[in-house]
């Protein structure tokens, strides 16, 4: 299906049945990211997985692809999938969209997971080079772009062991285009630090992460201290796109916290 939000068409799958529940994916993939466990999830929710503007069937639009546009366009499906009060997980970006989603409309989140995520903002440094890879995508093509980010994106046990799973990831990857990515790019390194959000969230929270992510445990501990109530769970062998790497650990972990509620 897709929505016009602003100037951007925007993608998205349903799956299943039941409670809403919207599963936003990492940069620079797509929801096919999601796809094994919503899947799963579908046996007992209504999942919906849009494509983040810049990422798989979705336009890119004009300028950086910024959190405020981003939670634009998931308003957007939302109200074109008649998705009410529901379940919102995000992995990486996805999660950065979140936080500033909840700002503007926590009313509409029932329950949070937050994946391979973090609530500061950028450095300096990390500014910088997101900053420089947005113009030298633009130079030299998306393939030495993906080729760099494989090895942060997935953990090594994938990267060694399982070599299809890797190359499923690159191939979603490869699906972005250099326009794809120099917004995205240009939009998260604009994103807010959201720490001072985190002891405003209200709602269940589960935070997911890899014991191979390139974002550090004590990122996530620290939303885990922050965020009142919320439970940290770590998959064992798996990196930054930690629900596709080890989608059934993932599926048992979302399921036995919603389940718990």
């Amino acid at each position: 299906m897709q929505v016009r939000s602003s100037d951007a068409e925007i993608f998205y799958e349903v799956l299943g049945s039941g409670p809403d529940l919207v599963l936003l994916h990492p940069f620079p993939a797509h929801h096919g990211v999601w796809k094994p466990v919503a899947e799963q999830l579908a046996t007992r929710y209504r999942v919906i997985l849009p494509d983040l503007r810049g990422h798989g069937n979705s336009g890119v639009g004009e300028g950086a692809a910024t959190m405020e546009k981003h939670v634009n366009d998931l308003l957007r499906v939302c109200a074109d999938a008649n998705v009410g009060r529901a379940i919102f997980a995000g992995e990486s970006i996805g999660g950065y969209i979140l936080f500033d989603f909840w700002r503007r409309e926590r009313e509409r989140v029932r329950t949070l997971a937050l994946c391979n995520t973090k609530a500061t903002a950028d450095s300096d440094e990390a500014r910088r080079g997101r900053l420089q890879s947005a113009e030298d995508v633009l130079k030299f093509g998306v393939e030495p772009f993906v080729n760099s980010m494989l090895p942060k994106l997935l953990g090594e046990t994938t990267r060694t062991n399982r070599p299809d799973v890797a190359a499923a990831a690159r191939a979603m990857m490869m699906k972005i285009t250099p326009a794809g990515v120099t917004a995205v790019q240009r939009g998260m390194a604009e994103r807010p630090d959201s720490v001072p959000t985190l002891r405003t969230i209200n709602v269940p929270t589960l935070i997911i992460t890899g014991d191979e992510d390139l974002i550090p445990l004590s990122e996530h501990e620290l939303l885990q201290a922050h965020i009142p109530g919320a439970t940290l769970r770590v998959i064992p062998k798996a990196g930054h796109y930690a629900v596709f790497e080890r989608p059934e650990e993932a599926f048992r972990l979302l399921r036995q916290f919603l389940d718990g509620l």
